[in-house]
């Protein structure tokens, strides 16, 4: 028998090492598929997008990303090119030669991997064929009804396909890892499988297809994770295929990974197999040289909403725009799977304390949740272009005082004051005046709602009564569509806006990951988030008060709906109460939590599976080094020892706390011995604990 090759987690640019040099590492060629490279579908494109230059840096040459083809995406995203790797070239020659049409090139993204894209119009005229296959290998059969899982029937077909026409071509060394993502390349999984091909397998589950199911329709999910009969809740919901092709992934691949520990207890349930790794999601992290540049940003963004606001609350404008926060909730439109139903319920009840506390604070709630609309609201244009006209108002009789200002300055003159001005300046100040006139509300919507009456956050608006009255401290505004900078209402790209708000509120239920408060976190805003998603459970391993940091973390999984509902609140309310000081300190911390969300530090979890799926489709050839998954201890941030510390534990007795208070605690914040203490605790390396001699790891205890 051949020297086993023995790999090690501190390999060199993400390749396996080995001691026998036999097989060099260049030989080796790792293949992530999935149905969202270059097709942006939901949050599985950001992952692959994110992680792609991290990859690329470690595989090089040898890393190539496999999808399918649709000629409005690769238009925009794709360069065409020649396969630099002459097995690969040969393969695709092969399949094109019987009739299949597969691209490659470059996807115009940060690292430029390479991509294989297989037309599936192409070849949906195998479907039948195919269909049979599969059932021959896996008895479950497709509906012909079910478009998804035709096409993931088609897709898969051919990403096995290619695999086998590259492995014949190494005989029997072990030269390919295959990465497949989600039940829709999962049919490419157990074909290889079937096959008997020589390719390491690995594939992710970022959610269970029914665990989303039954979150969304209000079943409690975590308190019966045991209790729930899988086939026939499958088969109510018509999904029955769909879940026998994602379980069957699950169970065929020799390394089996979730997003997330949430995610590996749903899974353990819903599809019988604990993962072997936990590979958490990542970001590309962008530093600013300047080190205060992005407080910068959130000015000058905070700025641009303040414009908006200006216009959408004209005649009502009776509140301080410098003592008004900005919150916000983004998303796919789930209302109970992304926490809006519990946000409104608390909204209502932190209107209720400031009013109570005749507090000088107003929190606008922006919800970016795209729904079916006619248009733009009516009202909501007339009030941009309301403070538009008072705007060019206010320049025109700026400039008139100016120039008499000046001239009675050339002349030596103190100017009257009370003839500086004109009747017709009056006169056009006063129409303006009357012109922001209005006999409504500031409306609760931007757009006119297709169905508004079964609209699930308008009629909870109708409900909690928060009508965007003047007595409200509480303002509302759906934006029911995605963000853009060419918007007549808001110009402002997604990104752009976060940064220009105070505070993004997540409170999901069912949330195998969540990038919409890792992304704020990244941008120095902080947010809410839930022990129920994959991202705030991360933080609580990781930070010792992840509220310190501007991560607000609520219980909704040990607590009832109205206590999780009640701390939501004193955390919107607690941060009310902060000055303008603390948040900005609020706001550092909460950027240099970003490291811990670095592809450079998370994608070594990716690198384990790799390693586990080579040691266990080839025991002869190759042998990890006897070690635990990637560890993270020394690897979390301490309490910060200044202020501010958690508001729900550091509550005011009074709202009306002294500003002695304030200066007090100011002067114990030291921001660069705390920044330089947090850059210690993130450089602290995953460190790899070593077993004790003699003891083996069995298969399966690679938990995270």
């Amino acid at each position: 028998m051949p020297l086993a090759r023995s790999l090690s987690m501190t390999s060199l640019n993400g390749l396996p090492q080995w001691e026998d040099e036999d097989l060099p590492v260049e030989d080796l060629l790792l293949f992530e598929i999935s149905w969202e490279v270059t097709n942006k579908v939901g949050g599985i494109y950001t992952v692959i997008q994110t992680k792609a230059k991290t990859t690329a840096d470690e595989w090089g040459e040898n890393y190539f990303l496999i999808g399918p083809y649709f000629e409005q995406n690769v238009k925009t995203q794709v360069e065409f090119c020649e396969p630099p790797n002459p097995a690969v070239k040969k393969a695709m020659d092969t399949m094109k030669s019987q009739g299949c049409q597969v691209f490659f090139g470059r996807w115009l993204i940060e690292g430029s991997p390479y991509v294989l894209l297989l037309d599936i119009g192409s070849s949906a005229w195998n479907l039948d064929k195919w269909k049979g296959e599969f059932w021959e290998v896996s008895n479950i059969g497709i509906p012909f009804h079910d478009r998804e899982a035709n096409d993931a029937v088609i897709f898969g077909s051919l990403t096995a396909w290619f695999l086998k026409e590259l492995s014949c071509q190494f005989d029997d060394k072990p030269s390919i890892i295959a990465h497949f993502h989600e039940w829709q390349a999962g049919v490419g999984l157990i074909l290889s499988r079937s096959q008997k091909l020589p390719v390491a397998t690995i594939f992710t589950t970022h959610a269970t297809l029914l665990g989303r199911y039954l979150c969304a329709a209000s079943i409690d999910f975590y308190n019966n994770l045991d209790q729930f009969d899988i086939d026939k809740e499958a088969g109510e919901r018509q999904i029955y295929h769909r879940y026998c092709m994602e379980r069957a992934s699950v169970h065929c691949a020799h390394v089996f990974t979730t997003v997330s520990q949430i995610t590996a207890t749903e899974a353990e349930h819903m599809l019988k197999k604990s993962p072997d790794v936990v590979t958490p999601n990542g970001l590309n992290i962008k530093k600013f040289s300047a080190m205060h540049e992005f407080q910068n940003l959130h000015s000058m963004y905070k700025a641009r909403i303040q414009e908006f606001i200006r216009g959408h609350f004209y005649g009502h404008l009776d509140f301080n725009l410098d003592k008004t926060l900005f919150f916000f909730i983004a998303g796919r439109y789930e209302f109970s799977n992304k926490g809006a139903d519990m946000f409104l319920e608390a909204l209502s009840r932190l209107n209720f304390l400031l009013r109570v506390h005749k507090t000088d604070v107003t929190v606008v709630v922006f919800f970016i949740m795209p729904a079916k609309t006619n248009n733009f609201n009516v009202e909501t244009l007339k009030g941009q272009a309301v403070r538009k006209q008072l705007w060019d108002t206010a320049q025109s009789v700026k400039e008139k005082f100016g120039r008499k200002l000046y001239n009675a300055l050339l002349k030596g003159e103190i100017p009257d004051l009370n003839k500086i001005l004109d009747r017709d300046d009056i006169t056009i100040m006063k129409r303006a005046i009357f012109s922001t006139q209005r006999h409504s509300l500031p409306p609760v919507t931007t757009h006119n709602m297709i169905d508004d009456s079964n609209d699930p956050i308008l009629n909870t608006i109708r409900r909690i009564g928060l009508f965007n009255n003047r007595t409200d401290r509480v303002k509302v505004i759906l934006h029911p569509e995605f963000l853009s900078s060419t918007s007549p209402l808001l110009p402002l790209d997604y990104e752009e806006f976060v940064r220009g708000c105070h505070l993004g509120v997540f409170p999901s239920y069912y949330e195998p990951w969540g990038y919409t408060p890792a992304e704020c976190t990244v941008m120095g805003i902080p947010s809410v988030t839930t022990n129920l998603s994959g991202f705030g459970c991360f933080m609580q391993e990781h930070v010792a008060d992840p509220a310190a940091y501007g991560i607000y973390i609520v219980d909704r999984r040990f607590r009832s709906p109205d206590e999780s509902c009640n701390q939501l609140t004193q955390f919107l309310y607690g941060f009310c109460q902060q000055n303008r000081r603390q948040r900005i300190i609020q706001r550092n911390r909460t950027e240099r939590l970003s490291d811990l969300l670095d592809w450079r530090y998370l994608g070594r979890y990716y690198m384990h599976a790799r390693h586990l799926a080579l040691s266990r489709t080839f025991p002869d050839k190759f042998e990890m080094e006897p070690s635990a998954p990637p560890k993270t201890e020394g690897f979390r941030f301490p309490r910060p020892s200044s202020v501010p510390p958690s508001p729900s534990a550091s509550q005011h007795s009074s709202p009306h706390h002294s500003e002695a208070e304030d200066e007090d605690e100011d002067e114990r914040y030291d921001e660069d011995e705390e920044a330089e203490r947090d850059r210690q605790n993130i450089k602290s390396p995953f460190t790899l604990g070593a077993l004790p001699q003699g003891k083996k790891k069995q298969h399966g205890e690679y938990r995270n």
